[in-house]
């Protein structure tokens, strides 16, 4: 008789949530047995997280893991608090490489030689953490940011602390 494994070790925390068209569920499992077992010195825990998504009718499920290793003792960081990282990293992705995307359109680049990809996006990063720094928030605003940057020269140096 076949079990599943999720029967054996349930998961010790789970969400779900319902957006962008699609239902996501995440389990996590911790252990703290490898600590001292390991290659890795300041081990604390190794983490499994399933992420299963389907449609808001049920329909096409797929699912992925995700393994990964902490130095947060179990007192430190629960299994509800390390599936935050994982949530945080979309924060970042849609708050940054949107920007790039849409207001420097970023994916139609012609620059591909030698260093120069790499130095256009810190110079685009550069200019999204100046932007936001002043107070810019979002895609629109630094858009329009830019462009009044622009068109004026002593907003600009102020920008970058100059006067």
């Amino acid at each position: 008789m076949k079990t599943s494994a999720s029967r054996l070790f349930p998961p010790q925390h789970t969400t779900l949530d319902k957006g962008h068209g699609r239902i996501e569920e995440r389990r996590v499992w911790t252990s703290g047995e490898l600590r001292g077992f390991s290659s890795f010195p300041h081990l604390s825990q190794v983490v499994v997280i399933k992420r299963i998504y389907s449609k808001l009718d049920g329909t096409q499920q797929l699912s992925d893991v995700c393994y990964a290793v902490t130095s947060l003792s179990e007192q430190q960081a629960n299994p509800a608090r390390l599936l935050e990282p994982g949530r945080g990293h979309w924060t970042i992705e849609n708050k940054v490489h949107y920007v790039r995307d849409r207001t420097f359109d970023e994916d139609r680049s012609q620059v591909r030689k030698k260093a120069a990809p790499h130095a256009m996006a810190s110079l685009r990063n550069l200019a999204i953490s100046l932007l936001r720094l002043a107070g810019v928030s979002n895609a629109t605003s630094i858009a329009a940011a830019l462009r009044h940057c622009g068109r004026n020269i002593r907003a600009t140096l102020r920008l970058i602390g100059l006067p």
